[in-house]
């Protein structure tokens, strides 16, 4: 199994602790819940901790304020965050709306734009949303339909992106929008748009699976945004949008292999502490063959993902390998989850139990970022047709 560097150590026992001496008794004071969504004034309170922790940038290169972590190191401290059983672990380190949002970008960005959004959202001083998908437009990315009509030294932008996460809390969107009709991928160009200015709304009629409050639509009636806002060069949206899809895919598998591994502790946890028939649950082969089969996938899964990292770090191709982790360990966490509410029989059902939001929340996971299937198509293009 992969060992983190020291420097990764050092940084999982500050997260572990920042996480035991500020987060927890944050949790506690707000009466947080898994069942509930968590106010943006605790959020924010989460970011501005971590951010003066010189946590929230972690995992940015070294030139961006970040550790300069390899990826096998990312992928070791992004589990072990999640393995806190923290209801705000993906705040601590800004995973939904903080520098791991935007920090690729620092190449592209004018210096405007790095003083203006880039830098205030590492600050933990804004929160930022990527906007892509729309009602339309999911899988077929190139299938956006919301415009952007250049107007002297502005954009004026027009459509209504769907089901984008953070966009409740969120100041500014990284947001795709055709500017050249008709030319496809090539049509289609990146903007930082503020979410408070006039012509934009947030709205959500809809609930999502996980909980959690995060997702809305964002809808754009002919907002002006200053052309200054325009991401690299025309046209280049699309490809900015995808060009680290691959290692996007990977790093999303150590967050899933953290919500697996907390789901077989407390499973562990509660077959060796309850008790029925005058002895515990654990003794019962029945039980102890599920927690054996848990145990199984997640050891499969971790050593898939940290042998894939650590190809990436060694300058291989992961191109065909990342989208078979992200298939591979979407589906495992699922089914670890899955034993995890059995084991817990009752208990795994309420709601407010975190066993119960790991499963709503894995199942979400074969989703996004890509399904399922769109992983299988990637997989057999790499298999059958490899470059």
């Amino acid at each position: 199994m992969y060992q983190p560097s020291a420097k990764a150590a050092q940084i999982i026992e500050a997260i572990e602790g920042f996480v035991r001496d500020q987060v927890r008794p944050l949790e506690s004071q707000a009466q947080l819940s898994w069942a509930r969504p968590h106010p943006q004034a605790v959020l924010q309170e989460v970011w501005k901790r971590s951010s003066e922790q010189g946590l929230y940038t972690i995992m940015l290169p070294e030139s961006m304020g970040g550790a300069g972590l390899n990826v096998a190191d990312l992928c070791a401290v992004k589990e072990a965050t999640v393995l806190t059983g923290s209801m705000l672990a993906p705040h601590v380190l800004g995973e939904l709306s903080g520098p791991p949002r935007v920090g690729h970008l620092f190449k592209v960005a004018s210096p405007f734009q790095v003083e203006t959004f880039l830098k205030p959202v590492c600050r933990a001083e804004k929160a930022v949303c990527f906007a892509l998908t729309e009602a339309e437009a999911g899988s077929d990315a190139t299938a956006i339909a919301t415009q952007a009509r250049l107007d002297g030294d502005h954009y004026v932008l027009s459509g209504s992106k769907r089901y984008i996460s953070g966009a409740t809390y969120a100041d500014l969107a990284v947001l795709l929008a055709v500017t050249g009709p008709g030319q496809g991928a090539q049509g289609i160009s990146a903007f930082f748009v503020d979410l408070k200015a006039p012509g934009v709304r947030i709205e959500s009629d809809y609930a999502v699976m996980s909980g959690g409050g995060a997702h809305a639509d964002i809808v754009l009636d002919q907002v002006r945004v200053p052309a200054a806002n325009l991401i690299g060069e025309p046209g280049q949206g699309f490809k900015l949008a995808m060009g680290r899809i691959t290692l996007n895919r990977l790093l999303h598998c150590p967050t899933l292999l953290g919500m697996a591994g907390l789901a077989l502790n407390l499973s562990i946890e509660h077959a060796r502490s309850r008790k029925q028939f005058g002895q515990p649950i654990a003794m019962f082969q029945a039980v102890n063959h599920m927690i054996a089969d848990m145990a199984t996938e997640l050891h499969a899964a971790r050593s898939m993902v940290y042998a894939t990292a650590q190809v990436n770090d060694a300058g291989g191709d992961i191109r065909t390998q990342a989208p078979m982790c992200k298939l591979f360990v979407s589906e495992a966490a699922f089914r670890i989850a899955d034993k995890a509410v059995q084991v817990h029989g009752g208990a795994g059902l309420m709601q407010g139990h975190p066993v119960e939001w790991i499963f709503r929340a894995t199942r979400m996971m074969r989703i996004l970022t890509g399904t399922s299937e769109i992983q299988r198509n990637t997989i057999a293009k790499g298999v059958l047709m490899p470059a």
